[in-house]
């Protein structure tokens, strides 16, 4: 493994991680809604459950749901159930101001491991991690490179999330959200319960 093989990584992550998606629409509603801490609490738990899946592909973890595909289909199926309850939350909460709905002020904590479990729940990440590992670095790495990797990953995520949080905490971001909030939380509940129904049903 060389340096070529991380900034080939790293480019492919960045531009997996720019794309649409629950987790990237989970940080911008955080954010949005609790502001910059809550949102960046929120991608710390989005890009540690990403790294671990990066870290499990690389153990190896795609045979182990081949070999039990009981456990892959568990697995999906709770995550795909957890996306769901974040859509519904999302669509009820609305119409609400920000004083009314619950998600004015959530806990460090709580933003940590709403992230963790959106990204967590979703298994197909690890058979994207596998497929992507297997193009980029070579075979028969040490467990210093995998560990490498897996660091390299978090790190990224986190960096990510960090400046997209601190972007996108300001006045005007702020401001143009409160004025659209029904129709953006409506927007993003649809598109997250869709995401969740095309994660249940698709192979």
């Amino acid at each position: 493994m060389d340096l070529a093989h991380i900034i080939a990584f790293n480019a492919t992550l960045l531009a997996a991680m720019a794309s649409p998606g629950p987790a990237l629409l989970l940080a911008l509603k955080t954010t949005l809604t609790s502001g910059r801490i809550a949102g960046m609490a929120t991608g710390l738990g989005l890009g540690t459950a990403a790294a671990l899946w990066t870290g499990l592909a690389l153990l190896g973890l795609e045979g182990i749901f081949a070999l039990f595909p009981w456990a892959y289909v568990a697995l999906k199926s709770l995550g795909a159930a957890y996306l769901a309850f974040i859509a519904y939350k999302m669509w009820k909460e609305a119409s609400q101001s920000l004083d009314e709905s619950s998600e004015k002020t959530p806990g460090l904590r709580r933003a940590f491991f709403t992230g963790f479990g959106v990204n967590i729940g979703n298994p197909k990440s690890v058979v994207f991690s596998a497929s992507v590992l297997l193009v980029i670095f070579p075979q028969n790495m040490s467990i210093a490179d995998k560990m490498f990797i897996a660091l390299n990953h978090l790190a990224v995520e986190w960096v990510v999330y960090a400046v997209f949080a601190m972007a996108l905490s300001t006045g005007p971001a702020r401001n143009g959200y409160l004025r659209l909030k029904p129709i953006f939380d409506r927007a993003a509940a649809l598109l997250l319960g869709a995401l969740g129904l095309r994660l249940i049903f698709s192979k």
